[in-house]
């Protein structure tokens, strides 16, 4: 059993770790150095239509969005300059991205106020998505213990939201995590007051229960649902990809890089910094590195068999999956943001995405995809409306 200061420091790099890959370095040594020199100078052709769109529900959006998450405090803890994060972001506008995915926990309130500003001279031509359900106070953005979805305080926080991201509404808000106190047709019922005024356009839910999805499709249908899904972590396919075809929403992988891992920068010597969250996850432990490493071996070959970086191919294999899954790689580094969004132009035939899928499906990943303080509230029910 952790003490209560590793209980602590897990939560808080929980929330500033998951779903980008921040200030990781690209594997060097792993493929051709023509391959590499093709990769790290391909950049997309200028303008969304290169890039490609891609459906959530009925929300059109760029192919390969962005996570801005890491954009206020990296994995290492380090803080990026912000213009040049504003520069990223600029950039992968320029470059056809038009998802951009932020959160009131990320920062908390930072990482909203970076977007706003970066996204503010071409605001009406993207898609901002952000998140409520941690317990945040709305005026000083102190973490509070557990989660919040009343339906006053939802409202209250999509207020405090707009203010920070200089805009008249959210795009596509999601419920961060199931409120175990909260039925989720009470959370429903406050973003429809939302979209009544306005504030809000789309809805969806992260890492909730299955019942919950059905039950808050039911009442005010969603758009789409962001949970973990990589090489690295293939949960989703079981149950929620299915649904999600089911019910037509549209799915978001966060962590798509595997928190960086499947960029292939971390090794069987890697050690992780006091705060990196990756440092308490039992798949990037002493002991089962050495076998996890089998996917980036893989990811490896396959990047010199196509000319590109195995960040490239990660990114494309999900893709392949199903035509409504969009990513939303992170980064805090230029070259590695153009890298991320460039896995748009890799493409499979048939038999190439068959032989990858049987080859994935063959290694057998070591070790929980994160600490049980933070997997308790992954796959929670809302409770029933009484």
């Amino acid at each position: 059993m952790r003490d209560e200061k590793t209980l602590n420091m897990g939560r808080r790099s929980f929330l500033g770790a998951a779903g980008s890959v921040a200030a990781m370095p690209l594997v060097e040594a792993s493929f051709s150095p023509a391959a590499a020199q093709s990769a790290m100078t391909a950049s997309p052709a200028s303008g969304s239509a290169a890039l490609g769109k891609r459906k959530l529900g009925q929300l059109e959006v760029s192919s390969v969005g962005i996570g801005v998450q890491n954009m206020s405090r990296t994995y290492q803890t380090t803080i990026p300059t912000r213009t040049e994060m504003h520069s990223i972001i600029r950039t992968a506008y320029e470059n056809g991205v038009t998802l951009f995915d932020a959160a009131e926990a990320y920062g908390p309130h930072e990482v909203e106020r970076i977007l706003g500003e970066g996204v503010q001279s071409f605001r009406e031509k993207v898609v901002i998505a952000s998140k409520f359900g941690w317990n945040i106070d709305l005026e000083t953005g102190k973490r509070l213990p557990g989660l919040n979805s009343r339906p006053a305080h939802i409202k209250l926080a999509v207020d405090g939201m707009l203010k920070r991201l200089r805009t008249d509404r959210i795009d596509l808000l999601y419920q961060h995590r199931v409120d175990p106190a909260v039925p989720i047709e009470d959370v429903a019922g406050a973003v429809k007051d939302l979209q009544a005024q306005g504030k809000v356009l789309h809805w969806g839910l992260s890492e909730m229960g299955l019942q919950t999805v059905r039950r808050a499709h039911a009442e005010l249908p969603l758009t789409a649902i962001q949970s973990e899904y990589s090489m690295l972590w293939r949960g989703p396919e079981d149950a929620v990809l299915p649904l999600c075809e089911e019910l037509g929403i549209g799915f978001v992988p966060w962590s798509p890089l595997g928190v960086g891992f499947l960029t292939g920068a971390i090794d069987e010597r890697t050690r992780f910094a006091e705060g990196d969250i990756r440092g308490i996850e039992g798949r990037f432990a002493p002991d089962n590195l050495p076998n996890n490493l089998a996917l980036v071996a893989l990811l490896r070959t396959w990047a010199e068999r196509k000319s590109v970086t195995p960040a490239r191919i990660a990114l494309a294999w999900l893709m392949a999956q199903k035509p409504f899954i969009v990513p939303i790689p992170g980064s805090t580094q230029m070259p590695h943001m153009q890298e991320n969004i460039g896995a748009a132009f890799v493409s499979f035939v048939p038999d190439e995405i068959a032989e990858l899928n049987k080859a994935v499906a063959a290694i057998q990943i070591k070790g929980a995809r994160l600490p049980d303080q933070v997997l308790v509230y992954s796959g929670v029910e809302a409770p029933p409306r009484v």
